[in-house]
């Protein structure tokens, strides 16, 4: 049975950081792409980072670059997700995906998490 379960979120002030994890199982972890996503209340689920199966390329969002650090230790087949400088903004549910032939999308992932809570008081 496949699962990612998403861990770490919280409440935390405006300029505080966060880490997130997301933990794998049920398919072989090391040859996915995997990646980050949120979503805001009332708000369409948007884009935050991606990563290769190796770890040696990433992708992140315009809003995010410079903040936040995909990264991915295949040993533990687990995902995380490095929050620091955090603004009101980035206040969402964030989401972990994995696809398996290219760096997951909305539209083209096969796995999904259930989502942890990110909250960023001003």
């Amino acid at each position: 049975q496949v699962q990612l379960v998403e861990s770490g979120g919280g409440l935390v002030q405006a300029g505080g950081s966060l880490r997130l994890s997301c933990a794998a199982s049920g398919f072989t972890f090391s040859r996915y792409y995997m990646g980050w996503f949120r979503q805001a209340p009332g708000k369409e689920r948007d884009f935050v980072a991606a990563i290769n199966w190796s770890g040696g390329a990433t992708q992140y969002s315009d809003s995010v670059k410079g903040r936040f650090t995909i990264s991915r230790d295949n040993a533990k087949n687990t995902l995380y997700l490095q929050m620091n400088s955090l603004k009101p903004e980035d206040t969402a549910v964030y989401y972990c995906a994995a696809r398996r032939s290219y760096y997951p999308t909305i539209n083209n992932s096969n796995y999904w998490g259930q989502g942890t809570q990110v909250t960023v008081s001003s």
